[in-house]
């Protein structure tokens, strides 16, 4: 009998291929945005809620986290973030009938992209141990349930309290709360599973964990370096930034091993060059590198640093910043200069010329912004790359000025404010001291478990309940199986949650799903209207207000929930005024700004239009608030991953029809590939080597360290212009193949983009 990949559908396993594209936006973005539009929220609905996205007294997209200008411009959003609104403000509904008539099976049986199709969640669901499907259950019930499993835990360390980066910041603030009241510092999040490398990086060399710059900083630099990112699909509103950096002199790098459309060309579709002219050509130099490849990159760029001011002494280096700023420069220097050219070669794949060329686009350089994602920090020596990225910033002074820094480009749209507010395994002593004080008791003070250490510990039965503020834990974590086998191990599972997700069908001995309202949608309390606020990834706080009338009057707001949860759980002795909370968000903000840096007068500053700039002391006053109290030059050995004779280096990405797990199509428009989504994008002459004629189908193997084969059956082969000895799938289709302890060094980050892969005949077929 042929095998199955769990949730796959032979109807999304047949994809079109067709030749990629060259350009980004467009006209056809405009058709592809009202058409996906209007088919989930029709034409009324749909001119209603975009003109209120980003902009001043409306709401953030649930989208992406890139900042809004200060002036947002009418259409102040891209496709992909229109996709995002229209999951979310959806008229379709599930209620008790749908889960009536499928059981959690029949559930498990279907694709991710089935499941977010059928609409939002309605009511509170319940699957009770040795049941096969979801009933409904009061919310009474359901909050009495949770409680009732973590009574019965050994330890508070037994519940681990996941977080998605579309959480507000009150929600965030409320449940870190209720956490370390309950008694564990168990908070895993998305930021684990992506940015974890960016932040151990940057708070070790520069003392923030954080992007130093701000959106006027792109506009202002002289050159943009985008490695391992692609804004087309990912952050496309970063496009119009770029174009305007363009357009005002900047150069652009971008350093991928996949040629990406947005960053050739890009069509702004709020302008008329974009829609009728030819657009805008970003990328002024193009480096395929290889996977992994970027460490040897950065240190190839600054031997030739240190080399071009040994022929012109005290006209290269910024001596006065490294002398002022920076400690270990010195003993930095001198492995830098031990830097092998080989091995450089080797590792980027890339010719000798074009490190060179970029090395002279440096030179030629006063303020430079290096951005980054995922391409970067997925890797195990994610956290030395990012490190010698900040070494290759130092050496010209281009931190703490005008036009320059380090710019890791966040996912989700609350994702870096939900970690200021908190939501950390391991919070610093500062933090816990101050949330001690104003609340009146003894935090916890021991570590608690990341994504990855709350699976394996799910995995051998130290955690035995799994409680998720929104997202799809099982979707998003790495080693599909080990995940799955690993969650239905606990006694309990609970999502909260506004649509399906393969999470709710990969269940506990007991489940429970809690529908919420969702950023599009009007909270109204006792209190009236209330707002919630969110960070982008520059740094800047403002607020969020929906608008909907909610899909149905059973759903509660994240605080609402969080704090009623927090009753029951805690007991009505708890000291802290939970049901005041609930009613008036003020109330939450007020404590926030007595907790949380940066954030004094809370209430008064997030209502002026834009919010405000949370405070960055590399950025705003070259102060470093390191171990050294210096910005830190670090020494980060060269190396990259190493693929055996006959295997590929695979990548997992997203297509363009996603947004991290969440899939509103099944098309990858820019890349040429139409309905499907289990395809594998192979370099032609790598194919030819391997006997992989395009269109056929193969099972991709994993090969791992720990001997363990993993299997991600029935791809299509589609010969595409990536690095030799690279190739590319989609997640979560491909989470099955990254193993659980193949972690990055440090940040545990999983090494979802150097995965060794061989290719078998199709097992699937």
């Amino acid at each position: 009998m042929a095998r199955r990949a769990p949730g796959s559908d032979p109807a999304q396993d047949a994809p079109r291929v067709g030749a990629p594209q060259h350009a980004a936006a467009g006209v056809p973005a405009v058709v592809h945005t009202l058409r996906a539009a209007g088919a989930q929220m029709g034409a009324g609905r749909t001119l209603s809620l975009l003109r209120r996205v980003n902009q001043h007294g409306g709401f953030d997209c649930p989208g992406c986290a890139w900042p809004e200008p200060d002036r947002p411009h009418l259409a102040e959003f891209c496709e992909n973030g229109a996709k995002a609104v229209a999951e979310e403000a959806t008229e379709r509904r599930i209620g008790r009938e749908f889960f009536a008539a499928h059981p959690v099976a029949d559930l498990a049986g279907r694709s991710g992209y089935w499941l977010g199709q059928q609409g939002r969640l309605t009511e509170p669901m319940l699957l009770e141990e040795g049941a096969d499907r979801y009933a409904p259950v009061s919310w009474e019930r359901a909050f009495d349930v949770v409680a009732e499993e973590l009574a019965a835990l050994d330890s508070p360390d037994g519940a681990a309290f996941y977080t998605s980066g579309r959480t507000a910041n009150e929600t965030a603030f409320l449940y870190q709360l209720f956490v370390r009241r309950f008694g564990t510092n168990n908070l895993p999040d998305c930021s684990n599973l992506c940015h974890e490398s960016s932040g151990s990086a940057l708070v070790e060399t520069l003392g923030v964990g954080k992007g130093s710059v701000r959106l006027k900083d792109l506009h202002q630099a002289d050159l943009v370096v985008v490695a391992g990112q692609n804004p087309g699909t990912n952050h496309p509103r970063m496009l119009s930034a770029l174009e305007r950096a363009k357009r005002a002199g900047a150069r652009i790098v971008s350093v991928n091993p996949l040629p990406e459309a947005g960053l050739e060309r890009f069509r702004n579709p709020q302008t008329a060059r974009g829609l009728a002219g030819g657009g805008t050509r970003l990328t002024d130099l193009f480096l395929q590198i290889r996977l992994g490849g970027d460490l040897a990159l950065f240190r190839a760029l600054n031997l030739l640093l240190l080399e071009a001011e040994d022929a012109a002494p005290g006209t290269v280096l910024d001596h006065a910043f490294i002398r002022e700023h920076c400690h270990g420069f010195e003993e930095w220097a001198a492995d830098a200069r031990t830097t092998s050219w080989d091995a450089v070669l080797a590792a980027t794949g890339l010719p000798e010329e074009q490190i060179r060329e970029l090395a002279a686009m440096v030179l030629g350089s006063r303020r430079i912004v290096v951005c980054w994602a995922m391409g970067l920090t997925q890797h195990k020596h994610a956290v030395p790359t990012i490190r010698e990225v900040v070494d290759f910033l130092l050496l010209r002074g281009n931190v703490g000025r005008p036009g320059a820094g380090v710019c890791p480009v966040r996912g989700h749209s609350n994702v870096q404010g939900d970690r200021t507010m908190g939501i950390v395994e391991k919070p610093a002593p500062a933090f816990l001291d101050a949330l001690g004080r104003e609340f009146g008791f003894e935090p916890p003070r021991h570590h608690g478990l990341d994504t990855v250490d709350a699976v394996r510990a799910m995995r051998d039965g130290r955690v035995r309940v799994l409680f998720a503020m929104g997202g799809n834990f099982v979707g998003a974590a790495p080693d599909t199986l080990a995940t799955e086998a690993a969650v239905r191990r606990c006694r309990l599972t609970v999502h909260v949650s506004t649509k399906l997700n393969r999470s709710h069908a990969v269940t506990g001995a007991r489940a429970l799903i809690l529908p919420v309202l969702g950023r599009t949608d009007l909270d109204a309390t006792a209190a009236g209207r209330q707002f919630v606020t969110v960070e982008d990834s520059m740094g800047m706080v403002h607020a969020s207000r929906g608008a909907l009338r909610p899909p149905s009057p059973e759903l509660l707001s994240e605080p609402a929930l969080v704090c009623r949860l927090a009753r029951r759980v805690l007991g009505p002795q708890d000291e802290v005024p939970w049901e005041e909370f609930a009613v008036s968000y003020d109330l939450v903000r007020d404590r926030i700004s007595r907790v949380v840096p940066g954030f004094d007068d809370f209430n008064a500053r997030v209502r002026a239009p834009g919010g405000f700039a949370l405070p960055h002391a590399p950025r705003d006053s070259r102060t470093f608030p390191t171990a050294t109290g210096r910005a830190n030059f670090t020494v980060n050995p060269l190396t990259a991953p190493e693929v055996p004779p006959g295997r590929l280096l695979l990548q997992t990405l997203r297509s363009h029809d996603q947004y991290n797990t969440t899939v509103y199509g099944l098309d990858d428009r820019y890349r040429g590939i139409e309905g499907g989504r289990r395809v594998v994008l192979v370099n032609p002459g790598d194919a030819r080597e391997l006997g992989l004629a395009d269109g056929a189908y193969t099972d991709l193997v994993g090969e791992w360290a720990d001997g363990v084969e993993r299997r991600a059956p029935h791809f299509r082969v589609v010969h595409y212009p990536t690095a030799r000895g690279c190739a590319a799938a989609y997640f979560p289709e491909a989470n099955v193949l990254v193993p659980l302890d193949s972690t990055a060094d440090i940040s545990n980050t999983p090494t979802s983009k150097s995965v060794v892969v061989r290719f078998e005949p199709d097992s699937g077929a």
